[in-house]
């Protein structure tokens, strides 16, 4: 008996990447879901137009925390996750749909090429980086928290399988930040969610200066010369550079967090705050 698949999507306002996405498994696929978060773009429009069952979850700053809704959503037992920046090149969906008709494994890690401003970086970006892209949904361990950057958990009994790489023939093809400002604007974004998640009420000053001092280096290091992002030239510079400042920026919201007593502020709450500062020590109040 012939193995479906359903591939399910988180979007918000991919418009622009969402057309890629769908090309790449739509004649394969046996199902396409996917679950928008309320885009104000033609999003929805588009998955529409490829058939795709489109469902719809509030917004919220973890993306990931997404992930098990659409899951939820999907009929058939075998599940793709696939961002709407990516593609699944024809060769990687012909070794999926082989694994899958085999029968022989629960979970297969599928290789992701991550392209980044308006090029590749492949020393830097660690090529290939693997992910558990495709299993079986009723092998995922309760307790997925959707925590950014993180993945499910599956059952110790499960079956896992590797497809080998190349690029950019046997791979995700994941068109991430193209631009510097694009880029910044990501990681503004993911750097808020994940003060969150790294603040604790153990937090303190020895521990901010600490990790100030040696996890943006240390970042810098793994990607320029562990990995040996400088075979990448400037490319592979500004990117390790760029994730230099994306755990700078993370551990200043953490300060951020226990500055103001265990919560992140919102520019009102922050201008307030400054506002104040100056009453309490101008001359008008006296």
């Amino acid at each position: 008996m012939k193995q479906k698949i359903s591939v399910v999507i988180n979007t918000l306002n991919e418009e622009r990447n969402l057309p890629y996405a769908l090309r790449s498994i739509h004649s394969w696929a046996d199902e396409i879901v996917v679950v928008d978060m309320h885009s104000e773009d033609r999003t929805v429009e588009i998955a529409k137009q490829y058939g795709a069952k489109v469902y719809f979850h509030e917004r919220i700053a973890a993306f990931d925390g997404a992930r098990q809704f659409a899951i939820e959503q999907a009929s058939n037992e075998w599940i793709l996750v696939l961002d709407a920046d990516e593609e699944i090149s024809p060769d990687l969906a012909i070794s999926i749909n082989s694994v899958i008709q085999d029968d022989q494994f629960d979970v297969i890690e599928l290789p992701r090429a991550n392209l980044a401003l308006s090029g590749f970086a492949p020393h830097e970006s660690g090529f290939p980086e693997y992910h558990n892209r495709v299993f079986k949904k009723d092998l995922i361990m309760d307790g997925y928290e959707g925590k950014i950057h993180t993945f499910f958990q599956f059952t110790p009994t499960a079956r896992i399988t590797k497809i080998a790489a190349s690029y950019p023939n046997m791979c995700i093809r994941h068109y991430t930040n193209p631009t510097v400002s694009a880029f910044f604007s990501k990681i503004n974004r993911y750097t808020s969610v994940e003060a969150v998640d790294r603040y604790g009420s153990n937090t303190n000053n020895v521990m901010l200066i600490t990790l100030l001092i040696f996890l943006p280096l240390k970042t810098f290091l793994v990607h320029y010369v562990k990995r040996q992002g400088y075979r990448d030239g400037w490319r592979g510079l500004w990117l390790s550079v760029i994730f230099f400042i994306y755990e700078v920026m993370t551990i200043a919201k953490i300060w951020e967090i226990k500055d103001n007593r265990g919560h992140p502020p919102t520019e009102d709450e922050a201008l307030e705050q400054m506002r104040k500062h100056v009453k309490s020590r101008s001359k008008e109040n006296v």
